[in-house]
């Protein structure tokens, strides 16, 4: 008889947008107990969770268990690669990238039914200055965004499609030399996406033929654009046929090299970090054992999510030019409205640093 195989469940308590008392009764109800003894650890500190992992390693622990968000799971998965202990998600966050990929359920109970099945496979991850990623990083717009998101009380796919639109309208691309071993070509790009996976979040495909196991990154360079632009770009985003788009341009690679004007902030599977002018990004092969769904995601899923873009944008093809010229006018009040909140609360925040 063989013994039963060992997982460790890493719980977040304040991340992600799910509660996680009825996850930990979930597990105990579902959990198939014939094939698993578990345990389960709460993080108290940043970086806990690493450490967590870590040890759950070194005592040769079948699986770890993220239950938490896109920066919880990127703090394990860290500590497993190269090891033979594989990373297990049940996903709460508010983007959920990696997850979505791997066609985890959103929903726990469906997500513990998922490490029941067991089903494991190996995939790359990818490094951005010898900081790992295992979804996407980038620099440019997404990058910025980011940053204003991670300050955000609310969390969500509509929070950030708001922070996008208020930020879009002021926003500088920039020019950039991406460098490969085929050359180095210049782009002046809205933003530069590195994809190990398909998508940022919320099925929002920024490199649509990105796969886990290819040994390559899909690069995707977002030139600059216009309002009249955007409902196309967002509806291509969330329907797989970004790269269609004459607005983008593509290319793959297993290591690249960003040289920018300017240091500025990137993003690692969607956590900011300020960075300098060269960045350098390659994809490690077969480095993470994960544990993901078997099937395929559905064509209804796909649907809705679609439906959901589709109504938020509808007001832009309303009356034409007229109606785009006066949602450009609101959002540019909107964003006026927004960095005059942001500059009280830094100029309050100065004061009682003075106080």
């Amino acid at each position: 008889m063989t013994d039963k195989k060992r997982i460790v469940f890493v719980v977040n308590p304040i991340s992600g947008t799910q509660g996680k008392k009825a996850i930990l009764k979930w597990i105990d109800e579902r959990l198939d107990r014939s094939i698993y003894d578990y345990s389960i650890v709460k993080t108290e500190y940043a970086g806990h969770a690493s450490q967590i992992a870590a040890t759950a390693v070194q005592d040769n622990v079948d699986i770890v268990v993220a239950i938490g968000g896109d920066g919880t799971i990127n703090e394990i998965a860290r500590s497993l690669v190269h090891t033979d202990t594989a990373l297990g998600i049940i996903p709460c966050g508010s983007g959920n990238g990696l997850a979505r990929h791997l066609r985890i359920p959103m929903d726990a109970k469906s997500a513990i039914d998922i490490l029941n099945q067991g089903n494991s496979v190996c995939i790359d991850y990818g490094k951005i200055n010898n900081i790992l990623f295992f979804c996407t990083c980038g620099v440019g717009f997404d990058a910025f965004v980011s940053l204003k998101f991670a300050d955000s009380g609310k969390r969500g796919l509509l929070t950030y499609l708001e922070n996008t639109l208020h930020e879009s309208l002021t926003y500088q691309p920039e020019t950039y030399e991406i460098e490969n071993e085929e050359g180095t070509v210049r782009h002046k790009a809205f933003l530069i996406a590195c994809g190990n996976a398909s998508q940022y979040g919320n099925n929002a495909y920024i490199t649509p033929h990105a796969s886990l196991t290819d040994g390559l990154m899909d690069i995707t360079i977002m030139e600059p654009f216009t309002v009249l632009d955007v409902p196309s770009l967002s509806f291509q985003l969330f329907n797989k046929t970004l790269d269609q788009n004459s607005r983008i341009k593509t290319m793959r690679a297993k290591k690249i090299k960003i040289h920018r004007q300017h240091d500025g902030v990137m993003h690692f599977d969607g956590d900011p970090l300020m960075a300098g002018k060269e960045l350098e990004v390659e994809i490690i092969p077969a480095g993470l054992h994960v544990i993901a769904s078997p099937k395929k995601r559905t064509k209804e899923e796909s649907e809705n999510l679609l439906q959901v873009i589709s109504n938020y944008f509808s007001g832009l093809h309303l009356k034409g030019e007229e109606m785009l010229a006066k949602r450009q006018s609101h959002l540019f009040e909107l964003n006026r409205n927004l960095l005059g909140k942001l500059s009280k609360k830094k100029i309050t925040s100065s004061n009682k640093n003075h106080g």
